[in-house]
């Protein structure tokens, strides 16, 4: 089949990897069998060591530390540093991934009212104000017809009490998408849009409390008794950065294979009444 995404030879930078299973890995797969040129963007140089190994040993990839950079998203000077440098070295870009979520559990789980405001602060500027300001320092770089593309989830107003209070901060994400869209549009043609997978397996979710509970029930909820996998995610991102999506502009995806209208399936209604 020709070049469908045209994305080959364009260059795009993918925040968020850590390991295999990582949504900004799967991403970057993607990514690089359809030719373009992937830069990983991580946390620490300890991040990059590790990504860097990842890369090198999978397959039809060749890493090496230059498609890798480190930027922490917490330090303006390190967002604006990572700027310069792409500048300098790939010049244009299609655009970029932002797979980065992060909230302090390290006091263990607490119900929602009891979220320290030094934690919420910390998770919304890293999860969600990130994203702004990578948006704001890339955008001189972005191709006129680039796209920017964010992890979000698939249901904001499900009160999963195991998730803590990044639900508002996925939801307050939502929205930046949305002012992204509208703030760039007033002289460039760059889209935002954001994914939002339901349950799936990756190293973030396994410090999620009981997480494997929801992510059974979440199995037995979709429409085919099967869980998202972390690949089908990846490929609706691939699809939002390409020309290809060109019409969609200010959304969010929701990619939870039918989850979210099969809530009252036969047998899982049968199994929580006779319980």
């Amino acid at each position: 089949m020709p070049d469908f995404l045209q994305l080959k030879d364009k260059t795009i930078l993918v925040f968020g990897a850590a390991n295999k299973k990582s949504v900004a890995w799967h991403v970057g797969r993607v990514l690089d069998e359809v030719g373009a040129r992937v830069v990983h963007v991580v946390r620490n140089e300890a991040r990059r060591e590790e990504v860097g190994k990842l890369l090198d040993k999978d397959r039809g990839l060749k890493g090496s530390a230059a498609d890798i950079a480190v930027c922490d998203v917490e330090r303006q000077a390190e967002i604006d540093a990572l700027a310069a440098a792409v500048k300098q070295r790939h010049g244009r870009i299609q655009g970029f991934v932002h797979s980065i979520a992060f909230a302090n559990y390290s006091e263990g789980f607490k119900k929602f009212h009891e979220t320290k405001r030094e934690d919420f602060l910390q998770a919304i500027n890293v999860s969600c104000f990130s994203f702004i300001a990578l948006a704001n320092a890339l955008k001189p770089l972005i191709d006129p017809d680039g796209a920017a593309v964010t992890v979000g989830i698939s249901d904001m107003r499900m009160a999963a009490e195991n998730y803590g209070y990044m639900a508002p901060i996925k939801a307050a994400l939502d929205s930046a998408v949305v002012f992204l869209a509208k703030s760039f549009a007033s002289d460039t043609r760059v889209r935002f849009n954001a994914v939002g997978p339901s349950l799936l397996k990756t190293s973030a979710s396994a410090g999620i409390p009981d997480y494997m509970d929801s992510y059974l029930y979440a199995e037995m909820a979709t429409l085919r008794h099967k869980p998202v996998a972390t690949e089908e995610v990846a490929n609706v991102v691939a699809f939002l950065l390409s020309p290809r999506s060109s019409g969609i502009n200010a959304q969010r995806i929701v990619i939870d294979a039918g989850m979210g209208s099969n809530y009252f399936d036969r047998e899982i209604v049968k199994k929580a009444t006779k319980a």
